[in-house]
């Protein structure tokens, strides 16, 4: 007997998007309470100026959950039409049970649910592994979420992370569509450079000490803008889309400097819009994404239908980007 399978494709987009960003805004100044740094070499190093802490009543799976309920009312989907959870974070503090099939229970779902961990690239990670899901048949609705609670797990007098993450979340239902919203996905990974983004202490050592991250910037500069160009330029020639296309660029918010000399290094045409929601919200790692496109659909930079290429990059060192057409948004 034969193992049977759909055998008809089926196009895919990103039905609706829903964020959720903590009410506590963390100034630069606020910062410097505690790091020996200043507002002006914070935002010379990085663009930043704020960004969002959560609160005690808001943890990573509350702000998931929030964020995929307004994500689900925009695109018209409801808990029970879905087929599969797909949450991406690095710090969802307990090894298990994952975060998924609790924020899907909360959803009112019993459908498939896992977490994913690949670091700031893994929202786009999860976002082909949705699109992976709708095209092939073999579920019609998936909720991808990006969410990170980082001031968790942060040294607060680490002059190389300290003012640089913080917290939020993005949700996406990605489900059937007339025509092909989402492309293929450039992606992949350099293990030979694990130790640059990595916590410490480790948890296999058994110690007391609480686990944070810890980053070598200047070797995150170094590669970032210039190996991503190539990723950039292996999603758009996947796509059939040519730069001068694009509408808008939504790079992983990790550095406005990153993002600046990585536009240039891809000959950027003006007439693209580019995210810059990290002077804001800062680094959520995997939450940056699609906090940066609501950012973009919330202040008139891009339009639901518009095209663009998300391009995301960190820990492992993983990346992953794909050109797509933006969702409407709360």
């Amino acid at each position: 007997m034969t193992i049977q399978q759909a055998n008809d494709l089926t196009d895919a987009a990103m039905l609706g998007l829903g964020v959720y960003r903590p009410e506590r805004v963390v100034t630069n100044d606020e910062i410097c309470e505690v790091l020996d740094s200043s507002d002006e070499w914070i935002q010379s190093r990085s663009g930043i100026k704020t960004r969002r802490f959560a609160g005690p009543d808001e943890d990573l799976i509350t702000m998931a959950t929030a964020a995929a309920q307004r994500a689900l009312t925009v695109a018209g989907v409801s808990a029970d039409q879905l087929g599969c959870v797909i949450v991406a974070t690095s710090t969802y503090p307990e090894h298990t049970p994952a975060s998924a099939a609790q924020i899907a229970d909360r959803l009112g779902s019993t459908c498939a649910a896992f977490d994913i961990s690949a670091g700031c690239a893994g929202f786009c990670h999860g976002l082909n592994l949705a699109t992976s899901m709708v095209r092939s048949g073999a579920e019609s609705h998936v909720l991808v979420i990006g969410v990170e609670q980082l001031s968790r797990f942060m040294d607060p007098t680490d002059r190389g992370t300290a003012f640089i993450f913080a917290d939020g979340a993005g949700a996406v239902v990605v489900g059937p569509s007339e025509t092909a919203g989402i492309g293929p996905t450039a992606w992949g990974s350099d293990g030979s450079q694990a130790h640059v983004i990595n916590q410490t202490p480790s948890c296999i050592g058994g110690g007391a000490d609480h686990p944070v991250v810890q980053m070598e910037g200047t070797a995150v500069f170094r590669w970032a803008p210039f190996a991503m160009a190539e990723v950039v330029h292996e999603a758009l020639a996947s796509a059939g889309v040519s730069i001068d296309d694009l509408h808008a660029f939504i790079p992983h918010q990790a550095n406005l400097r990153i993002t600046q000399t990585l536009s240039r290094n891809i000959k950027l045409p003006e007439s693209v819009a580019v995210a810059t929601d990290v002077v804001d919200s800062g680094n959520t790692s995997a939450a940056s994404v699609p906090l940066a496109m609501e950012a973009m659909l919330r202040t008139g930079q891009a339009k639901a239908g518009d095209l663009a290429l998300l391009i995301a990059f960190g820990a492992g060192l993983s990346y992953a980007g794909q050109v797509v057409t933006l969702p409407p948004h709360e």
